[in-house]
């Protein structure tokens, strides 16, 4: 049974907004995320969570642009995603294989293609740092010994935030992957749920789509 969301949601408040301030304690200073422009539904919160996971399991809802933390008694901490065409065309069940901070960056094959000048320079990794599109932290997910290459990683483009982007799989403020990263251990179970296929139910669109291209 889904739950019903209402698409009116309040604006920015201060606790939103020093939940996105700055974090100069990172191996590379991480500046505060603007998020006057961006729906206050996809900040970090906790919600109901009507399904039957298990808390401590992560569910990502591409549809809808949400990824959950399921917690005790039918509540969970509800994070805004950004989707690209990997994150929509793969669903199922998986676990977190490894965790890494300030990750290596490598183009698909398919990325280098589409926009050679972009991320050919990239087609041998791009170290950890604040232009790598992963941002501070990735989860890699894989299905038993191998690697769906399903990642969940921050980004450089926070505005891409609640929209689907041609690329990458699911991005997250680097705040909120910074979060997630300390909560979920190795070995997590992850559920990706299909597109059409969603955890809650709202009262007009949600997702909005953008031009982006860069992620993992």
């Amino acid at each position: 049974m889904e739950a019903r969301r209402e698409a009116v949601v309040p604006s920015p408040n201060a606790a939103f907004t020093a939940m996105y301030g700055a974090r100069p304690d990172e191996r590379f200073p991480l500046p505060a995320t603007e998020i006057g422009s961006i729906d206050p539904r996809y900040f970090r919160q906790e919600v109901a969570y009507p399904r039957a996971e298990t808390p401590g399991t992560l569910v990502v809802d591409p549809g809808n642009k949400f990824l959950y933390l399921v917690r005790e008694n039918g509540r969970a901490l509800r994070y805004g995603v950004g989707v690209g065409r990997a994150g929509l065309a793969w669903s199922g069940s998986a676990r977190v294989g490894r965790k890494a901070e300030w990750p290596r960056w490598t183009p698909t094959a398919d990325m280098i293609a589409r926009e050679p000048d972009r991320n050919g320079p990239w087609r041998n990794g791009m170290a950890g740092g604040p232009g790598n599109p992963l941002g501070p932290r990735a989860l890699y997910l894989f299905e038993g010994p191998r690697d769906t290459l399903y990642r969940i990683h921050g980004t450089t483009e926070p505005q891409s935030i609640g929209t689907d982007v041609s690329s990458g799989c699911i991005r997250m403020f680097n705040q909120d992957i910074i979060d997630l990263y300390g909560r979920v251990p190795v070995e997590t179970r992850v559920v990706v749920l299909p597109a059409d296929e969603h955890v809650e139910t709202f009262e007009g669109p949600v997702a909005r789509s953008a031009s982006s291209s860069v992620g993992g």
